[in-house]
């Protein structure tokens, strides 16, 4: 995302606290790998996850949010082939919700793959009267038992506006702190992982520590460096999801 606000806003400086807080899903997509799948499919147009290098961007013509995925997949005529990267479980999510037939790359977020269909039935009849919320970036078997499926945005809308009073959620944990404060008087259960471990919080965002950041403040480094063509090359995917998102209304989030 640092990447993406320096393709933005070349002309400023973009700073990250830890340069290693990378991606697990932009890293399941190399932009030399993806470069030559697309080659096998010249007719396609790609939409690609907003979370991915900004290398891979400039191979993209539209890319997406959680958010606006669906409304950019519908502004795309229905005989225009496409390939969605890199996230295989957003992108059948989509086929499923929009009814087009895509290619889909083979990549995917290494926290929302490792949520346990078995723990979250038995988690559910523990707490019968909560709602099971998911991220569409979760596998499908996941997703088929989600009360309501959104971006991080969306569950978080969900869970101030919706009557429930208590939650199981499939995303990365690190949202249950907001949805906590904006809802102090519900409860919020992080959906479990197919072991013990912590695995539903992302180790790469969790590099970014309140020390790093202060040193990051203080001196003004690391910072995000582009090459020209990137910038260049990548922004018109960036901007023709700006431009297809304020036609539908949608905020790109």
């Amino acid at each position: 995302m640092a990447e993406t606000a320096k393709m933005l806003s070349p002309h400023k400086k973009v700073l990250l606290p830890d340069l290693k807080a990378g991606c697990s899903l932009a890293d399941s997509c190399p932009p030399a790998l993806f470069k030559k799948f697309k080659e096998k499919h010249p007719d396609h147009l790609v939409v690609s996850y907003i979370n991915c290098t900004a290398e891979l961007k400039t191979l993209t013509d539209i890319c997406c949010t959680s958010t606006n995925a669906v409304a950019i997949i519908e502004s795309i005529p229905k005989d225009q082939p496409i390939i969605f990267a890199p996230d295989k479980n957003l992108g059948a999510y989509l086929i499923k919700k929009t009814g087009r037939d895509m290619i889909l790359w083979n990549g995917a977020c290494m926290v929302h793959e490792i949520f346990s269909h078995e723990r979250i039935v038995k988690l559910r009849q523990r707490h019968p009267n909560a709602k099971f919320i998911a991220h569409p970036e979760c596998e499908a078997h996941i997703l088929d038992m989600a009360d309501y499926i959104g971006s991080t945005t969306g569950l978080l809308k969900y869970t101030i506006n919706d009557s429930a009073t208590e939650y199981i959620v499939a995303t990365e944990a690190g949202i249950l702190h907001q949805m906590e404060k904006a809802s102090p008087h519900k409860t919020f259960i992080p959906a479990p992982p197919e072991n013990n471990c912590a695995c539903n919080d992302c180790p790469h965002m969790k590099r970014n520590t309140m020390e790093k950041l202060y040193l990051c403040m203080e001196y003004e480094l690391p910072e995000i460096i582009l090459p020209d063509w990137v910038i260049q090359q990548g922004r018109a995917s960036i901007d023709r999801m700006l431009e297809i998102s304020a036609k539908a209304g949608l905020i790109a989030t």
